[in-house]
C-alpha cells in the first residue's frame, strides 16, 4: 500500500480533461505547466480528493471538486524556478535534483529518495553488462523487488538464473517505494469479494501476509540489517469528527474491519483510536487496526539478498542489458515437442532459456494485459520528526488518493516520518503542487515536525479488478509477468517469487488462479470500467494538435517541453541549465502517444500507458523499451554519456 512498487492510490480514477488548442497557440497544459519563464508563473489550484472502501469501480471516471472542506485546502501555490514551493516561512524547498548523467542509470527520477540517505548508491551490488550468448533455466528482466524475490526462490530450489537489467540494480521503481509490508490492502476487501468471492480475498489476504512474513524469515536467514519490525496498521477517516461525511466512512471502516476479521485478518475497530504525536488541531480520532503489518529498509533488504545471490554459483546478474525482444520459440503440442524462449538485447545478444520471467513492473509489450492497467504517479516526502514524538505505526486515511504514513531512521536526534499520496494519472497533472500539499497535511497534524530533507515520486500500476497480474503472460507458456501491484508491490513481488517458482516446478499453488494473467471472470465484471478507460486513453492522443511552446527561445533553462511544429513530427525539447539545446523525439516508441514534460522528476512522461523517460530520453518505465530518438547531435550525444556514464 504506499508507494510504488508500493507507490498507492486507495482507489483513483480521477478523468482530468485539458483544452484543445490550435499548435499555434502556446498551450501550457496542466500536466507541463510554466515551462517559458524563470520568473513565477500562474498559481496553481490544488484540491484533495475522496476515497472510500464503498466504491464503484478503479477505473470509472470522476469529476475533481474542491469542495471537500475538512482538510483546509491547500489552495493557491506559487512555484518558483528552480522549482520551490514557497506557500510560507516553515515550508522547506524543494530537495535539489541531479544534473549527473549517471543518475539516470541509478534511479527513475531526477530526485532521490530518502533511502538513500543510511543506504547510497554507492552501496549498492554491482554487476557486469552483458557481453556474450548464453543460456540457462530462468531468465528474468528486471533487478527490482520481484525479480530479486523471483530469483531468491528458483536459486534455492536448484535452478540456473540469468537476471538482466536496463540499467544498474534497483533503479526502478522498488528503490522509490515508501516501504510498506502489509495485507492491509489499499483496494479494501469488501470490494475484492465482489470481484474475486470471499475465498479470493481470504487468498489474498493469506499470500500477502505469508510475503510480508517471508522479508522477515530471509532478513534473519541472512543476517540482513534493514530496519525491519512489526507494528501495527491504523486506517482513518479523511474528515474531522463533526464533518458531515465522517460518520459515513467511520461507518466503512467498521464493515471493512468485519470482513478483514472474517477472512483471518487481525483487525479490530477502535472507535477511539488516536495516533501518539498526532497533536495537530485536526482531529480524526476512531478508525480500523490491523495488527502485526511491518516495515524494512527496502533497498537494504535487497542489497542484502542480492549480496548473497551473488556468492551463488547458480545465478549471474548483468546490468546495463536492455531487452528489447522476449519471444517463445518452436512447438509443443500434447507434450510433443519444445518450446523455449529467446531473448534479445539492445547491444545484439542472446539469452536462450527455459523459461523467462517478464519482472518490470510492466510488460514490454504493446497490450494485452495492458489494456487492463491504470497508470498513476504517487509522491512522497521524507520529513524529520524527533525520536519518540511520534508512533511507531503504518497510518493511512480514507481519502481516494489517500495519505500513508510511516517512519524510518535518520540520525541520533531525529526520525523521518515518509508521508505520501496525491495520486494521479501519468502525464496528466502538474507535478510539483503535490509537495507542498503533503507537507502542509503533516504539519497540521504533527505540528513537531521539522524540515523536509527528501521529495520524490514513483509509479503505481492499478490492475481493472484490484489483484495482480503473475504467472504466464496471456499467449505464452514460457514466458511470465509479474504486473499491476495495485500500491502494494512490495508484498505482491515477494509474494511473486513463490508462485512463479511453483509453476515452473509444476508445484500446485492455492493461490495462482486469483493472480493468474489469463483470468477471465474478474475482467469480464469490470467491462464498463475497461471501455471508459480506453476511451480515456485515446483521449491522449489529443496531445498530437497541442503545442508546449511556440519557439524553443521560450524555454527556460532546466525545463523541457514539446515542440509542435504545424509541418513536422511534434519534438521533446530539454533546455539545460547552462542553455544548451537537447532535441529527441515526442513520440513514444511505445504506441505513438506525445511525451508531457514531468516537471518534478525532470522527465518525459507518457500520457497513454505510462512509460516515462529521462531527459536525455533514456527509457525508465515501461511498456515501451526503447529510448527516445535523439533528433539532434547535443541529444544525441547527452544520451551516449548518459547510458555510458560510471
Amino acid at each position: 500500500m504506499a508507494l510504488t512498487v508500493s507507490l498507492c492510490s486507495r482507489r483513483a480514477a480521477t478523468f482530468f480533461g485539458r483544452k484543445l488548442l490550435p499548435v499555434q497557440t502556446i498551450t501550457r497544459l496542466p500536466a507541463t505547466g510554466d515551462v517559458t519563464s524563470s520568473r513565477t508563473p500562474p498559481s496553481t489550484l490544488v484540491t484533495h480528493h475522496q476515497r472510500s472502501f464503498i466504491h464503484t469501480s478503479p477505473l470509472q471516471p470522476k469529476t475533481t471538486s474542491n469542495s471537500n472542506k475538512s482538510f483546509p485546502s491547500l489552495q493557491y501555490i506559487s512555484q518558483q524556478r528552480p522549482f520551490t514551493t514557497t506557500t510560507s516561512s516553515n515550508m522547506a524547498t524543494l530537495s535539489s535534483v541531479s544534473e549527473q548523467p549517471g543518475h539516470t542509470m541509478q534511479t527513475s527520477g531526477a530526485s532521490d529518495s530518502v533511502w538513500v540517505h543510511k543506504h547510497p548508491y554507492s552501496k549498492l551490488p554491482t554487476f557486469p553488462t552483458l557481453d556474450k550468448d548464453l543460456s540457462t533455466d530462468v531468465a528474468i528482466i528486471g533487478a527490482g523487488i520481484a525479480g530479486i524475490a523471483t530469483a531468491y526462490e528458483l536459486v534455492r530450489r536448484g535452478k540456473n538464473v540469468v537476471m538482466l537489467e536496463a540499467r544498474d540494480v534497483l533503479s526502478g521503481e522498488t528503490g522509490r517505494t515508501s516501504g510498506h509490508l502489509t495485507n492491509d490492502l489499499d483496494d479494501g476487501y469488501i470490494e475484492i469479494a465482489k470481484k474475486h468471492g470471499e475465498e479470493g480475498a481470504k487468498i489474498a489476504a493469506e499470500s500477502h501476509a505469508w510475503a510480508r512474513d517471508r522479508v522477515g524469515e530471509i532478513t534473519k536467514e541472512l543476517g540482513i540489517d534493514c530496519e525491519y519490525r512489526r507494528l501495527p496498521a491504523y486506517d482513518v477517516s479523511q474528515f474531522p469528527i463533526g464533518h458531515e461525511k465522517h460518520d459515513k466512512e467511520i461507518s466503512e471502516l467498521k464493515e471493512e474491519a468485519e470482513m478483514q476479521k472474517k477472512i483471518g485478518m487481525e483487525t479490530r475497530f477502535d472507535p477511539n483510536l488516536t495516533v501518539k504525536g498526532w497533536s495537530g488541531k485536526i482531529d480524526q480520532r476512531g478508525g480500523l487496526v490491523a495488527n502485526n503489518q511491518a516495515t524494512f529498509h527496502p533497498t537494504r533488504y535487497l542489497a542484502g539478498v542480492l549480496n548473497w545471490l551473488k556468492q551463488q554459483p547458480n545465478f549471474q546478474c548483468y546490468t546495463r542489458t536492455r531487452v528489447m525482444d522476449v519471444s517463445e520459440k518452436g512447438i509443443e503440442v500434447l507434450g510433443l515437442g519444445h518450446k523455449t524462449v529467446e531473448i534479445k538485447t539492445e547491444n545484439g545478444h542472446t539469452v536462450k532459456a527455459e523459461n523467462a520471467v517478464e519482472a518490470t513492473c510492466v510488460p514490454l509489450q504493446k497490450l494485452s494485459v495492458i489494456t487492463q492497467l491504470e497508470f498513476y504517479r504517487s509522491y512522497c516526502i521524507a520529513i524529520r520528526v524527533p525520536k519518540g514524538s511520534v508512533e511507531d505505526c503504518l497510518l493511512y486515511d480514507n481519502a481516494e488518493e489517500y495519505k500513508y504514513v510511516r517512519l524510518t531512521a535518520c540520525d541520533e536526534k531525529d526520525d523521518y516520518m515518509v508521508v505520501g499520496g496525491c495520486d494521479h494519472k501519468v502525464g496528466q497533472e502538474e507535478t510539483l503542487p503535490r509537495y507542498a500539499e503533503l507537507e502542509q497535511w503533516t504539519r497540521e497534524r504533527f505540528p513537531q515536525a521539522g524540515t523536509v530533507d527528501y521529495k520524490w515520486s514513483g509509479q503505481v500500476f492499478e490492475p481493472v479488478d484490484f489483484m495482480a497480474f503473475i504467472g504466464k503472460n496471456q499467449g505464452n507458456d514460457k514466458i511470465y509477468i509479474i504486473t499491476g501491484d495495485s500500491g502494494d508491490g512490495l508484498t505482491h513481488g515477494v509474494l511473486a517469487g513463490r508462485l512463479i517458482a511453483d509453476e515452473i516446478d509444476d508445484v500446485p499453488n492455492p493461490w495462482a488462479k486469483l493472480y493468474n494473467p489469463k483470468r477471465v471472470a474478474s475482467i469480464l465484471k469490470s467491462l464498463p470500467s475497461l471501455v471508459s478507460h480506453d476511451l480515456q486513453i485515446n483521449a491522449q492522443y489529443k496531445r498530437f494538435l497541442q503545442s508546449d511552446i511556440t519557439d524553443i527561445e521560450d524555454l527556460a533553462p532546466g525545463c523541457g517541453a514539446v515542440l509542435n511544429p504545424t509541418t513536422k513530427k511534434p519534438i521533446a525539447v530539454y533546455k539545460d541549465e547552462s542553455g544548451k539545446v537537447h532535441k529527441y523525439t515526442a513520440l513514444c516508441p511505445h504506441l505513438k502517444g506525445v511525451v508531457c514534460w514531468n516537471h518534478a522528476e525532470k522527465s518525459f512522461d507518457c500520457p497513454v500507458h505510462g512509460s516515462r523517460f529521462s531527459k536525455e530520453g533514456v527509457c525508465v518505465i515501461g511498456p515501451a523499451k526503447a529510448n527516445l530518438e535523439p533528433m539532434d547531435e547535443a541529444g544525441k550525444v547527452d544520451q551516449g554519456i548518459t547510458v555510458s556514464a560510471e
